[in-house]
């Protein structure tokens, strides 16, 4: 296609012109796997477009704007009162922010445990380079026919680096709130890592915010080791504008008794796609992921999960639901494999969707690929409406149409925000997804999240 093409030359054109500013600041790591990285691109074909893996994702709209993409730090001041809803009462929290992709050089350095590291990716690659290339890069193999992690690799030049190391507990939770604010459309590329050493616990809590009206399009990608015996909850709180999209990959890699616990909470983005790979490596791992997709006007989410068990004796659990309106799109791919070393795998998997009209879509495609035979395994997924017989109870208790519709909906929700452990970020997400749902955190003002009979 014309279209396509053209984009794929843009993209050409400015890693071809851009290798100076690209590779400024940056350690030799990151930019060795530039050009390997951009090459695997083009011979993807670029912008995946109807692949196998994007079949119902519309990327080309997504693609085709004319977005500027920075390659060099410019410093922004940002207001305390622009990010402060992000704060979650009675939840304290290590405050990090980066903008347009980069990691906010003014941060105030947290109080955090000793031996802990906290800083951007562009500085890690160099500071801590052995530790650096022992991870970077190592992770995102499942994912070699993406071609936008790969476009990810060849143009990131910073993000958040946070390394635990053995025996250390960081209590308090760490906050990214990343925002995206300019005064023209933009595209960012935005590179994280987190590693774990053995028997160590961090919780990581990332907050998407858009703090002007512009197109914006991000494109992250996080990679995640947990050693042994270690424990990472990650939780994801996607809230941006209608004409913001977002495309974010996250790779996790799980050693000998390992635990990962994610919980992705979409409540609002025009485009939004998320590919969550765990590669359960060693014996004795559990990973647990998660997920609830609020959408509505012509808004499109988007969930593919890989979950790939590799060792023996070990858990999966996944479950999504969304609650779709007005001529919104959604799309679930999960996969799980288990391979033939993988003996006395318990892996499951569910997908439920609620539509609240007859123009709202789901795509769903639960996999399972099992090359053993002493596991236990199960995938589902269901496309239904509200249920009229639970509206009939509860309206014959002289509680109102609207508000029915609002306990159902909340109710359908709350399974997936329930699994969330910290109590104040709980609590805060309910509140959230009330809103969304009554629609005070959209514009639209004829759809049923809005409350309209």
């Amino acid at each position: 296609m014309e279209r396509l093409e053209k984009i794929n030359n843009d993209f050409a054109t400015l890693f071809r012109e851009g290798q100076r500013l690209l590779q400024e600041g940056c350690g030799d790591v990151m930019n060795r796997h530039r050009e390997e990285a951009f090459q695997r691109f083009e011979a993807l074909g670029g912008i995946p477009y109807k692949t196998e893996d994007y079949l119902y994702a519309d990327t080309l709209p997504v693609f085709d704007r004319d977005y500027r993409v920075v390659l060099k730090y410019i410093k922004q001041e940002v207001e305390v009162g622009e990010i402060f809803k992000c704060h979650v009462p009675n939840l304290d929290t290590n405050l990090i922010l980066t903008i347009n992709g980069w990691f906010v050089q003014e941060n105030a350095m947290p109080e955090i445990p000793e031996g802990v590291v906290i800083c951007s990716i562009a500085e890690a690659s160099v500071k801590y380079k052995e530790l650096f290339e022992q991870h970077y890069n190592q992770y995102t193999k499942p994912a070699d026919a993406d071609g936008l992690v790969a476009l990810n690799t060849a143009f990131a030049q910073d993000g958040v680096f946070v390394y635990v190391p053995d025996r250390v507990v960081m209590e308090r939770p760490l906050q990214i709130v990343n925002l995206m604010r300019a005064n023209a459309d933009l595209m960012s590329f935005q590179r994280n890592m987190v590693i774990l050493g053995r028997d160590a616990k961090a919780t990581i809590l990332v907050c998407d915010h858009t703090l002007s009206d512009d197109n914006f399009l991000s494109n992250n990608a996080t990679e995640v080791v947990v050693g042994e015996n270690s424990a990472f909850e990650y939780y994801h709180v996607q809230n941006q504008h209608i004409e913001a999209s977002q495309i974010n990959s996250v790779f996790v890699s799980q050693k000998r008794n390992s635990r990962y616990d994610a919980n992705v909470i979409s409540l609002y983005g025009g485009f939004i796609r998320n590919n969550l790979f765990a590669a359960l490596t060693e014996e004795g791992c559990e990973s647990n992921l998660y997920g609830m997709y609020l959408s509505d006007k012509k808004q499109q989410v988007d969930n593919f999960t890989f979950i790939d068990h590799i060792a023996p004796h070990c858990t999966s659990n996944q479950h999504f639901k969304g609650v779709l309106d007005d001529a919104a799109l959604a799309n679930f791919a999960g996969r799980i494999v288990v391979r033939p070393d993988a003996q006395q795998t318990e892996a499951y998997q569910a997908n439920n969707n609620l539509l609240l009209t007859d123009t709202a879509q789901v795509n769903t495609k639960p996999q399972l690929v099992i090359d053993a035979d002493d596991v236990k395994c199960s995938h589902g997924a269901t496309v239904g409406q509200i249920d009229e017989e639970a509206m009939f109870y509860l309206r014959s208790r002289g509680i109102g149409e609207a508000e029915a519709r609002m306990m159902m909906m909340f109710g359908f929700a709350h399974e997936i925000v329930g699994r969330v452990k910290l109590a104040p970020l709980r609590d805060e997400i309910d509140n959230l997804v009330d809103k969304r749902l009554r629609g005070e955190l959209t514009k639209c003002h004829n759809c049923v999240m809005h409350c309209k009979k």
